[in-house]
């Protein structure tokens, strides 16, 4: 059966595109997407997407990350995106939405100290403790030609980029555009008519985008779409015909300051309910309840990372010795172009001691399966570790050195350098996440600058300490104190039922560069059931100082434990420290 669906946001295998909205800041509703589903299932995994906004002083460039279930075929694969303006396209790097993704992630760790419990002497009180770190913690955007059909559509824009075919529909009826784009390979839901025609009555252009007829999944590159705008919008509506529950949104922004959502809440979630223990590997259940907290309503953005860009690598992304001259030299043969790739580290082989060949940009082995396909009956590796050896079986009907040179200049070199200088060019990152279900895809979120907030680290680190009698806390970089007594094991508590998922919800529509604003304020809450959690474990409070022999007093768990001064530091009155 043909489905209309839309694909949406984050990292996950398999992943389809992120499609923001061509809006100007006056506009609150955007985009959708058509994916062709031939004649079984839906070939993109609707799970997420990823999409990196650069917010310009009168446009917005969107990089989306393109992302297909590779066990799918390239012709079932195409989007339909509603715009306000004619945009640009351009082909966009892979390799910066992977380092991207890589530099900004949050990780969750655990840092351990151990208390010396050697006895008190006459020359000094015992202040010692052994310390380590689990350094390697886990981690929880041609013209022509009128159709001759009067209630079709204009085509304003004709051509190709990358890998993909693009049209840009102008006016039509609805009926005319549901034509044009089945008669055009393209399968459409009749849920999605309306939602068409309330952009047609707008003044909408529709951009038709698929892969092109020779390309496949393995060609797949993310794409740019620059457009006239200040307010950088991810589509949503058309989303929920089809979407997944709990489906992954994250946006990143390079600019000079932090962004914040405009129409959706932001929430700082409860740092009790990650699993520290695990290296918060419930990190998507905790912010799914979050962002479905009360006030939150399923329409909110959690930060991951607010600050420096220069978490983004930029090794592999660009290569200033990246030139398609000595290809486009090769037009006779392409012996010489292997060892060309290399010398710009776009290749590597060794078959005598790695036994191995293999593209180090994802696009290098599509490029060269197309221009310099391997003989029948020729191993791979020995045949692109030396084409002068095979000189006679290299298919020169397939080999074009201009094009060949053409294709890695538009897909690789120059996506490359403008990814570069994005980072370069812009020293602040932003990186939000959410999760939404369809049913609260009813509004399409819109971002801003806000100069006024602070950063959001995304290196998370707690302390776990063992005390003398093998009972542990562990402090959380909030301040907050986890009590673990030594007959228990150490498994992360659940705690009281009333614990909430949220910590602060700030409400959205705020003023330019406003500090945020609580519709939500969990901190005290939190706090009394922590303190009573570690109360009912038998934690106590701190004497006001304490040498090697003392213990926690009363309250103390059976047996006693003994302290340093050194550990005074961490106990009962540390001021939580919030990043919002």
């Amino acid at each position: 059966m043909m489905t209309f669906r839309y694909a949406s946001l984050i990292a996950a295998p398999a992943l389809a595109l992120a499609l923001p909205l061509l809006t100007p800041s006056t506009v609150d509703a955007c985009g959708g997407t058509f994916c062709d589903a031939g004649p079984t299932a839906m070939p993109v995994d609707q799970t997420g997407e990823n999409i990196l906004f650069k917010i310009g002083e009168d446009s917005v460039e969107a990089h989306i990350q393109i992302q297909i279930d590779p066990n799918t075929s390239a012709e079932a694969f195409a989007w339909v995106i509603p715009v306000t303006s004619l945009p640009e396209f351009e082909v966009g790097s892979q390799i910066l939405f992977d380092n991207m993704l890589a530099g900004s992630v949050p990780t969750y760790g655990r840092n351990f100290t151990t208390d010396d419990c050697a006895p008190a002497d006459d020359d000094a009180n015992s202040t010692a403790a052994t310390t380590f770190s689990d350094e390697d913690g886990g981690q929880g955007g041609e013209t022509g030609g009128d159709t001759g059909d009067p209630a079709g559509p204009d085509v304003v824009f004709s051509g190709s980029v990358g890998a993909f075919e693009i049209a840009v529909l102008d006016g039509g009826t609805v009926e005319g555009v549901m034509t044009w784009l089945g008669d055009h390979g393209y399968q459409q839901d009749p849920n999605a008519e309306p939602i068409l025609a309330s952009y047609l009555e707008e003044e909408y252009l529709f951009v038709a985008l698929k892969l092109g007829v020779e390309a496949g999944v393995e060609d797949v590159h993310p794409i740019v779409i620059r457009y006239n705008g200040t307010a950088p919008c991810v589509p949503l509506r058309l989303t929920a015909i089809a979407a997944a529950d709990d489906m992954d949104i994250r946006t990143f922004f390079l600019g000079d300051a932090r962004v914040v959502p405009i129409n959706y809440r932001h929430v700082l979630v409860n740092s009790l309910k990650i699993d520290w223990l695990n290296d918060g590997d419930n990190y998507k259940e905790v912010i799914s309840l979050a962002v479905d907290a009360q006030e939150a309503d399923g329409n909110a953005f959690v930060t991951e990372y607010a600050g420096p860009s220069d978490v983004i690598s930029l090794n592999n992304v660009y290569n200033q010795n990246w030139d398609p001259a000595p290809y486009a030299a090769l037009a006779d043969s392409p012996v010489g172009a292997i060892d060309q790739l290399e010398s710009h580290n776009l290749y590597y082989c060794d078959i005598e001691w790695e036994a191995a060949c293999y593209g180090l940009h994802p696009l290098i082995e599509p490029i060269l399966a197309q221009y310099i396909p391997v003989p029948d009956g020729l191993d791979p590796l020995e045949f692109y570790d030396c084409l002068e050896c095979y000189v006679d079986q290299i298919d020169l009907l397939a080999w074009d050195a201009e094009a060949f040179a053409t294709t890695l200049d538009e897909r690789i070199f120059k996506p490359g350098l403008r990814a570069s200088q994005l980072v370069n060019e812009n020293p602040y990152l932003t990186r939000m996440y959410t999760t939404i279900s369809p049913s609260e895809m009813n509004a399409d979120p819109m971002f801003r600058s806000n100069a006024s907030l602070p950063d959001v680290d995304n290196n998370r680190r707690a302390t776990q300490r063992t005390l003398c009698d093998d009972s542990r806390i562990i402090t959380l970089p909030d301040g907050r104190e986890v009590f673990f007594p030594a007959n228990e094991d150490l498994v992360w508590p659940k705690f009281q039922d009333e614990m909430p998922w949220d910590e602060d919800i700030d409400q959205d529509g705020m003023a330019d560069d406003a500090p945020l604003i609580n519709l939500v304020d969990n901190t005290q809450k939190i706090n009394d059931l922590l303190d009573e959690y570690n109360k009912s474990k038998g934690y106590g409070d701190l004497p006001q100082s304490c040498n090697a022999g003392c213990t926690l007093g009363d309250k103390a768990p059976a047996g006693g434990v003994a302290f340093g001064f050194m550990t005074l530091g961490l106990f009962g009155l540390i001021r939580r420290r919030r990043s919002r």
